[in-house]
């Protein structure tokens, strides 16, 4: 009997989960319908809501966005925009800090979360799965001696939550995997191993120039 309602809660408890994330963030997205004048929308001329066309709206508005302001004139709107809300004391500092951020993980040319690492942490003995998010700077690189990393070392099972380390390049190792198989790792509590890695490597300066 035990061994039977153990083997359906591994069938449903990953789809409920699933469809559960799903529909928050339909739910999430649908919510961009409220932006529409309330004689568009769905529910005034249907009766009723349908799931699904506000994650449609905020795709296309994403998309639209993106297209517009890859041309002369949109790229001049941006920054006009950006501008503007630049001058707000307080819109100030949270939109530079979010946009920052934003540019960092959602760059093509970014290197925010492209490798997984290996360190030792939270003591030495004890090693834990961490992402590269780039190198210190500023007034904190004038305080650290040597070459040194920034990296997340994200929690679990959650790993919207954790830490930010800066540490020797030489502590960290590169490790074989894809970000998602490591997140995958991360998020299972180690119970989904990715593969054998054929090797691991101490990260090397990406931005050192090449001969």
């Amino acid at each position: 009997m035990r061994k039977y309602f153990i083997t359906g809660l591994l069938i449903l408890v990953p789809l409920a989960i699933t469809l559960w994330v799903l529909n928050l963030i339909i739910s999430t997205m649908d919510q961009s319908l409220l932006l529409l004048p309330e004689a568009w929308r769905p529910q005034h001329w249907l009766g009723h809501n349908i799931p699904g066309l506000g994650a449609i709206l905020t795709l296309l508005i994403v998309f639209l966005t993106g297209l517009a302001a890859r041309n002369f004139i949109g790229r001049r709107l941006v920054l006009v925009w950006e501008g503007f809300l630049t001058r707000i004391p307080v819109v100030k500092s949270i939109y530079s800090s979010v946009k920052q951020v934003s540019d960092t993980l959602f760059s093509p040319s970014g290197n925010a979360f492209r490798k997984a690492v290996l360190i030792q942490y939270p003591r030495q003995g004890s090693w834990t799965i961490a992402f590269l998010t780039g190198a210190p700077g500023g007034e904190v690189k004038n305080h650290l001696a040597g070459d040194f990393i920034s990296v997340y070392v994200p929690t679990t099972p959650n790993p919207t939550s954790g830490f930010f380390l800066m540490l020797p390049r030489a502590d960290a190792i590169e490790l074989d995997m894809s970000v998602d198989a490591a997140l995958k790792y991360v998020v299972s509590m180690g119970v989904v191993a990715p593969e054998m890695a054929a090797d691991k490597k101490i990260i090397t300066d990406a931005a050192a120039p090449k001969n």
